[in-house]
């Protein structure tokens, strides 16, 4: 178990004063493009822990990387990240899913 407060509140204030410390603002940091790139490069490292094996901790670091790039994304851009959640959540959950090759997807399939 841990010490942290895992409300959302707390995640979004702690991303928002590393935005503020750095001055992302300032710096072009929550430029669109560059945040992309970064993205870019969590998954790619994600990628790496995956195919190469890598302890279970050092995905886990990667992965709260790129959640962590997510959330500073939609501070940047004003997006209310929770309200997108439970928006997207609920489309999701309206959608049938299909076997393909073998494995499942819940997509919006066009026909």
């Amino acid at each position: 178990m841990n010490n942290y407060n895992d409300s959302y509140q707390t995640m979004l204030q702690a991303v928002r004063s590393f935005h503020k410390k750095y001055r992302f603002k300032e710096t072009d940091g929550e430029e669109m493009t560059y945040r992309i790139a970064l993205m870019t490069e969590e998954l790619e490292e994600i990628s790496a822990c995956v195919t190469k094996g890598k302890a279970k901790e050092a995905l886990g670091e990667e992965i709260a990387d790129l959640f962590i790039l997510v959330i500073g994304t939609a501070l940047s851009q004003d997006i209310d990240l929770k309200a997108a959640f439970w928006s997207k959540m609920q489309q999701l959950e309206s959608r049938q899913s299909r076997m393909i090759e073998g494995r499942i997807r819940v997509s919006e399939f066009r026909e």
